[in-house]
């Protein structure tokens, strides 16, 4: 029996609009390219998510994949506020799993520059009945301690969790600690996921 729904943050309960933030730098759509190149479209990218970087050691990387873009760059990734926008299902939905008996607990490896520069993007968490970011407890998705983590934390039982992610190596992970997984692809996926487990909302 499912008593316990623990959600991804980025991706599932937030949109990461990094196209629009760049845009609203007004660079030109070629320097828009290569930033995208040297960010999300490089292999560096998984490390913004994983959380246990700092943010210089970041920004650093980036820079090395275009040296030429390190003025645009800086500017960039000095301030990332409005990058993380919240879905504006994210609170209800919480709430009506909670009105339903269910408790909601997130665990993320969103990073520390982006928690903390986006706080307001991440309000519902202060609806939710715990969770961890992957910085905080310097571990990361798929690495299995970190489900451990959450669970000893909150004593969860794995067989009464579902966990919402949406890449499979996460979900793969929690799966073989016993807990069950939804592979994310929008809520209304998920709700009939959820539903095919014996979840149901007020």
């Amino acid at each position: 029996m499912i008593k316990n729904i623990i959600f991804d943050i980025g991706n599932v309960l937030t949109d990461f609009r990094w196209q629009e933030f760049f845009a609203g730098f007004g660079y030109e759509d070629e320097v828009l390219k290569r930033l995208a190149k040297a960010t999300v479209g490089s292999t560096l990218w998984d490390e913004v998510d994983r959380g246990v970087w700092s943010d210089e050691e970041l920004i650093e990387g980036f820079i090395q994949n275009d040296p030429s873009l390190e003025p645009e760059l800086l500017q960039i990734f000095t301030n990332i506020h409005g990058m993380v926008t919240k879905r504006g299902y994210a609170i209800p939905w919480i709430q009506s799993l909670q009105k339903a008996g269910y408790r909601c607990y997130y665990l993320s490896n969103f990073s520390h520059k982006a928690h903390t520069e986006c706080a307001d993007a991440l309000d519902f968490l202060e609806y939710m009945d715990g969770g961890i970011l992957s910085y905080q407890d310097k571990m990361i998705k798929p690495d299995r301690k970190i489900y451990q983590l959450l669970l000893n934390r909150y004593g969860l039982k794995a067989q009464e969790c579902v966990f919402l992610d949406d890449t499979q190596k996460n979900i793969s992970a929690a799966a073989e600690l016993g807990i069950h997984t939804i592979l994310f692809q929008d809520r209304e996926q998920a709700v009939l996921e959820l539903e095919k487990l014996g979840v149901s909302t007020a």
